[in-house]
C-alpha cells in the first residue's frame, strides 16, 4: 500500500505538469486573495460561469483591503447572478476580519484559515496548498470523486464518520517531498482530473493516468463512486412579486430577511398566494392591475415559479418599514436576485 500511496502523489504532479489545466487566471497566482476568491465563487458554481464575475471583482476590488471597505449592496450587486448569496455576504464577512484582525493578510495556515467566515475546511485547504504548499488536502466534489473511486471507498459519505475517514485517506495520499512545487501541483491535479477526465457520468478512464491503481476502474463501475445515501428533494413553489411603480417610473424594492431564500438581499414584495397580494392596500388602491405571465426560476432544491403583478401607484404607497423607491440607476447597483434584476432590466 506503501509504494501505491506514493505512487499516486507522483503520478498527479506529473499529469498536471504535463496535461492538466493552466489557463484560468486564478492559476497564474499565488496571492492568497485572488485564490481566495475563486475559491469561494467557485462553490457550487461552474468555472466558465465564475470566469466573468471573477474579472469583474478584481476590477472594484483590487486587494482585500478594497473589498472589506465596500458596502454590502456595492458587493451584493457585483454577486447578483452567482447565486447562494450567503457565499458574497461571508465574503465581505471574511474581508473585514482579515483587515481588522491579520493586518490585511490572509493566515498562512490551514486550521487559521479555517476560522474565517465561510472558509470551511476544504477550501482553506485550497489555499494553504496552493499559497503556502501547506501539506493539507482538499476535499470538493471532484476530489471525492477521484479519490473514492481510486480507494475503492465505498462507505456511505452522507453519515460524517466516514467523511472523515475519507480526510483521513485523503492526508495519507499527500505528497511527502518538494512541497513547494508538489502542493500546489497535487492539489490542483485532482480537481483538474474530477472536472476533465473522471466526470461523474461517463468517466474517461482510459486517459486518466491513475487507472492501472484504481479500484473502481478494475470493478468496471466506477459511477457507483462516491456512495451516498442522502438526495436532494426538489420541490416546486409559486411566490407572487409585486412589482409597484410610482408616478415617477420608480419601483419598490425592500430587503429580505436575514436568512432563507435571496436573504438580505433586495427584491419585489414577495407573496406566498395570489389571494394575499391582491388583498394587500397597495393592490386595492391602485388605480390599474396587470398579472403578467409567471416564469420559472430553477435552484439546488427547487423549482421557483415567479408571478409578477403589475400596480401603479400614484400616491406613493408605502409596502413595509425596511423598503424604498428605487429609479433605474439606483437599482442597478444594489444587490437583487438575479431573475427579478433579469425581469426589471427587460420591464
Amino acid at each position: 500500500m506503501t509504494a501505491r500511496v506514493a505512487t499516486l502523489a507522483q503520478q498527479v504532479v506529473r499529469w498536471q505538469t504535463q496535461y492538466g489545466r493552466h489557463h484560468l487566471p486564478w492559476q497564474q497566482t499565488r496571492d492568497p486573495y485572488r485564490v481566495w476568491l475563486s475559491e469561494i465563487m467557485l462553490q457550487q458554481t461552474q468555472v466558465t460561469t465564475v470566469l466573468d464575475y471573477y474579472e469583474r471583482f478584481l476590477q472594484r476590488f483590487a486587494d482585500v483591503t478594497a473589498l472589506a471597505h465596500a458596502s454590502e449592496d456595492e458587493v451584493l450587486a457585483l454577486w447578483s447572478g452567482l447565486g447562494y448569496y450567503s457565499r458574497a455576504r461571508n465574503l465581505h464577512r471574511c474581508a473585514q476580519m482579515v483587515v481588522a484582525q491579520h493586518g490585511g493578510a490572509f493566515p498562512s495556515s490551514a486550521q487559521a484559515l479555517a476560522l474565517l467566515p465561510g472558509i470551511g475546511r476544504s477550501t482553506a485547504g485550497a489555499i494553504a496548498a496552493f499559497c503556502f504548499s501547506e501539506r493539507v488536502p482538499i476535499l470538493d466534489a471532484n476530489v471525492k470523486r477521484v479519490l473514492t473511486r481510486w480507494l475503492g471507498f465505498d462507505a456511505d459519505l452522507a453519515l460524517a464518520a466516514n467523511e472523515r475517514r475519507l480526510w483521513d485517506h485523503a492526508q495519507t495520499l499527500l505528497p511527502q517531498d518538494d512541497l513547494a512545487h508538489a502542493m500546489p501541483r497535487y492539489t490542483q491535479g485532482l480537481m483538474d482530473l474530477g472536472a476533465t477526465i473522471c466526470l461523474s457520468r461517463k468517466p474517461v478512464c482510459a486517459q486518466c493516468p491513475l487507472q492501472d491503481g484504481c479500484v473502481a476502474a478494475r470493478q468496471g463501475e466506477p459511477e457507483r463512486y462516491p456512495v451516498k445515501t442522502r438526495k436532494l428533494v426538489r420541490k416546486a413553489q409559486s411566490w407572487w412579486l409585486l412589482v409597484l411603480r410610482d408616478g415617477a417610473g420608480r419601483v419598490w424594492l425592500h430587503k429580505r430577511p436575514a436568512t432563507g431564500i435571496w436573504a438580505g438581499l433586495h427584491c419585489l414584495p414577495v407573496f406566498e398566494a395570489r389571494e394575499q397580494l391582491l388583498a394587500h392596500p397597495a393592490i386595492l388602491e391602485a388605480p390599474q392591475v396587470t398579472e403578467l405571465p409567471a416564469f420559472l426560476h430553477v435552484l439546488t432544491h427547487r423549482d421557483l415559479y415567479l408571478h409578477p403583478v403589475l400596480a401603479s401607484s400614484t400616491f406613493g404607497v408605502p409596502v413595509g418599514e425596511d423598503g424604498g423607491w428605487f429609479d433605474a440607476g439606483q437599482w442597478r447597483q444594489i444587490g437583487l436576485p438575479a431573475p427579478v434584476r433579469k425581469f426589471l432590466e427587460n420591464w
